[in-house]
């Protein structure tokens, strides 16, 4: 009898274990559309890079097409994460408060410097520190320039790249390989994009850099980055640790 119990249970906890796992590979209907909408948005920068260069020029501009879509999913994925922490701050530590909401500021100010804070929307004049030290003259901080390097080109395009290769690269495997970490990561509410979160922002990485050859591209490669972040952020592959009323 006590033999049948155990082997029940260890059933039920199988069960309960797969079905765990079976949710994490999940994507509801509005992030398939999501996906399906990057690759169309992709395969329609390609389509006018080849057919129509001037029109590509004018999509890639400063305040154009898809920088206007960076911005707008910078923005975006800064508000779930305001959702999200007035959603669940109860329910984990100060470690995950502060953590989210660095987040929440950081692609905020993300997608504010990617327009520079509406400055050509609203008409609005830079200061003289910005005519004298900004490479572009517009009011932002990323197109700094002190003495002779750009901060756009030290910090958000050198150390950034690394950091998101870390990210989207070995994150995820640590995450699942070694306890510790993950139990770091989970505790500041980092997260873990999903595989085929992985799969769409490398076939859409592969698909610019082979078949864009234009400076601006990376236009179109920071809009997929955007689009990617705001899904992962929607629905982690850790959701159920770092965005739950669950087992708190």
């Amino acid at each position: 009898m006590e033999k049948n119990s155990i082997t029940e249970k260890s059933s039920t906890e199988s069960s309960i274990g797969e079905k765990v796992n079976d949710n994490r590979k999940q994507l509801s209907f509005f992030e398939k559309v999501i996906l399906v909408l990057l690759l169309i948005a992709i395969a329609y920068a390609v389509y006018v890079f080849f057919t129509d260069s001037l029109y590509f020029d004018h999509l890639v501009e400063e305040d154009g097409f898809y920088e206007d879509l960076t911005s707008i999913f910078l923005f975006f994925t800064s508000f779930i994460l305001l959702i999200k922490f007035f959603k669940y701050q109860g329910y984990y530590t100060l470690s995950w408060k502060i953590s989210i909401v660095l987040m929440t500021v950081a692609f905020f100010f993300g997608g504010g410097e990617e327009i520079s804070w509406g400055q050509r929307i609203f008409q609005i004049q830079s200061s003289d520190f910005f005519k004298l030290n900004n490479a572009q003259q517009e009011t932002n901080l990323h197109n700094l320039v002190i003495g002779h390097v750009k901060l756009n080109k030290l910090v958000f395009s050198n150390m950034l790249s690394i950091g998101f290769g870390i990210y989207f690269l070995v994150l995820p495997i640590v995450w699942h390989r070694v306890p510790k970490i993950k139990k770091l990561i989970d505790k500041f509410g980092i997260s873990i994009a999903r595989p085929i979160h992985l799969l769409f922002f490398i076939i859409v990485t592969a698909i610019i850099l082979l078949l864009i050859n234009h400076s601006r591209k990376w236009e179109v490669w920071e809009f997929a980055f955007a689009l990617t972040m705001f899904l992962i952020v929607y629905n982690p592959l850790n959701i159920k640790e770092i965005f739950s009323k669950e087992n708190h």
